[in-house]
């Protein structure tokens, strides 16, 4: 009866173990308040999975540092490999690299370059940034028309220009702008401030002490539109007289809008992609098919509904 109560056991033991998946996660930069809510979506998620270890890396925002991260990935056999792009630019050697060896790979959040010609076994997961943008500039359109304005200026601050969100996003504002219904708003600066809540807060210091006349402020992320509103109360602005606007809904833009400083935002539901990307790692690990392109649903946030996202959080 022993023996066989050992057999047993250590068949279950073999079991657990064959069983056990590593996926290495090679992060853009930990140092960002979204990519923290998107890998610790990630982590929450994989706890829910028996069996399941992500090794997470930071790759600080380098290019080399990325590449050498899922390289050494590869060489440790992990089952599968998923990637926040440093710069969606360069994507195609960190798909070689996964490729060559047989491990699935997904990229999430930030679209690869090569989007539409991965190979076989890797996927993209996030949301679909014509959403972003355009819900974005559509309500601080209707805004401004509700403040009674017939002909308005705005400033477009701009994400990493290497970086596909921020030039979609920087599209949707322009192809917004271009319909009949808001061609009275006319874009009167457009600059970089790197996703960065201190260079957002920089880059709007040097508008107003140029004279930058403006009635709106479209800014591809939160962060962004934060520093500027910094920038704007520190100078002594009624936040009243401008509109502010941002993508991601964070904690502090939910704070933000509370307080009445932030108008629009736009939800983009990091843990929601951050559990997608695991997923998609793991059924394709385990010999299943996954879409191509997995898209988790932007939502307008605004103070009217304000308190449903507050509760999200």
């Amino acid at each position: 009866m022993k023996k066989h109560l050992i057999i047993a056991a250590f068949a279950s033991m073999l079991a657990t173990t064959a069983s056990a998946e590593t996926i290495g996660v090679s992060m853009a930069l930990f140092d960002d308040n979204f990519l923290t809510v998107l890998r610790n979506g990630m982590t929450d998620y994989a706890k829910t999975q028996d069996g399941v270890t992500l090794q997470i890396e930071d790759a600080q925002n380098d290019v080399g540092k990325q590449l050498s991260q899922v390289q050494n990935f590869v060489a440790s056999g992990v089952d599968a490999i998923i990637v926040n792009p440093v710069d969606t630019d360069a994507t195609v050697a960190l798909s070689q690299a996964a490729d060559a060896a047989g491990i699935p790979l997904i990229y999430v959040n930030r679209q690869p370059v090569n989007v539409d010609q991965l190979p076989e076994k890797q996927a993209f997961v996030a949301s679909d940034e014509k959403e972003s943008g355009t819900l974005e500039t559509k309500e601080v359109c209707r805004l401004l028309k509700e403040a009674g304005k017939t002909e308005a200026k705005a400033v477009v601050m701009m994400g990493e220009l290497s970086n596909q969100a921020a030039r979609m996003r920087t599209q949707d504002i322009k192809d917004v702008i271009a319909t009949p219904e808001c061609s009275f708003i006319k874009i009167v600066e457009e600059q970089t401030a790197n996703w960065s809540r201190p260079q957002g807060a920089d880059l709007m210091t040097n508008w107003l002490s140029a004279g930058v006349e403006f009635d709106a402020v479209i800014a591809n992320n939160d962060e962004m539109a934060i520093g500027a509103i910094q920038s704007l109360k520190a100078a002594g602005k009624d936040m009243k007289d401008v509109i502010v606007s941002g993508v991601d809904a964070t904690q502090d833009a939910l704070a933000a809008m509370a307080a009445g400083d932030l108008d629009v935002s736009v939800f983009q539901n990091a843990a929601g992609q951050g559990k997608g990307a695991v997923d998609a790692a793991l059924k394709i690990a385990r010999g299943e098919t996954v879409e191509k392109k997995g898209y988790v649903p932007f939502e307008l946030v605004t103070p009217a509904n304000l308190k449903d996202y507050q509760a999200k959080n």
